[in-house]
């Protein structure tokens, strides 16, 4: 059966791992696809068989998000081209390896992919999709965004940014028909670890989710219409009573007089 057209779907990290399956799974779904990485021959490939098997336009550009001048290109593109309904904001790095035993430029250039060159990718799209009054953007943050002692402090950090950038965009620009999703993924069965040096055959099986398994969790989140969707979170109550915690604290959190506790002692 084919499925209506959706418009096309922009997917960053697309040649590999969650990325490609996002693309394999959403021309599926009828969106055309534009798959940005920086493996051009890994992305033809992709482009090729979900082509060959869906028979939806696929555009490839290979871009290295961390390059200035690439990055440029790919918020080009989502500014100018309308038929764009859905970012997919996948691309990122991150790293097991201690905090004090990593190397600062390299947690720079994590900062620069996880953190700003996502921003500018939402950037350039939300705009259109708030006026057109439709639009989806799907954030892939982490776990660690909200248990930031399980891996490297700075990784933590930039997923942390992008759970809390989701939930502000959602709160600016649900109104205007634009829906954000952030997808927590726990230990998934992607090269994320043998890149740091950890295959993940060396985990606990018992953590690990195949990437398929993953995505296909997060799209019926997205269905659903979920802001934070954490596929391995079986006991989804506990989410809601720290969702509903952390809402209670808010109304409290600012105040014209410290806390009795911070009194000087007389």
């Amino acid at each position: 059966m084919t499925q209506a057209h959706q418009g096309t779907a922009l997917i960053t990290g697309a040649s590999s791992g969650i990325g490609a399956i996002y693309a394999d799974r959403l021309a599926k779904r009828g969106y055309d696809l534009i798959l940005v990485a920086r493996n051009r021959d890994r992305l033809n490939a992709l482009a090729d068989r979900i082509t060959t098997e869906t028979q939806r336009t696929v555009e490839v550009l290979d871009a290295d998000l961390n390059d200035k001048a690439a990055l440029a290109q790919v918020e080009a593109k989502l500014r100018s081209d309308a038929s764009i309904t859905l970012l997919v904001n996948n691309a990122g790095i991150g790293t097991h390896t201690p905090l004090l035993s990593s190397d600062v430029d390299k947690m720079v250039q994590m900062i620069d992919l996880n953190v700003t060159a996502l921003t500018r990718l939402t950037y350039a799209i939300a705009p259109a999709f708030a006026s057109r009054g439709k639009g989806g953007i799907i954030n892939i943050a982490s776990i660690v965004a909200i248990a930031p002692e399980v891996l490297n402090g700075v990784y933590g950090g930039t997923k942390a940014f992008v759970q809390a950038f989701s939930q502000s965009l959602h709160h600016e620009l649900a109104a205007q028909g634009v829906r954000v999703q952030a997808v927590l993924p726990g230990a998934t069965a992607t090269d994320f670890w043998a890149t740091g040096g950890l295959p993940v055959e060396h985990l606990d099986q018992n953590i690990v989710m195949s990437a398929e398994s993953m995505v296909d969790a997060a799209l019926v989140g997205f269905d659903r219409g979920e802001l934070i969707t954490i596929p391995s979170l079986h006991e989804v109550e506990e989410w809601e009573a720290y969702e509903a915690a952390r809402k209670t604290m808010s109304a409290h959190l600012s105040r014209n007089t410290p806390a009795a506790r911070y009194s000087l002692e007389k």
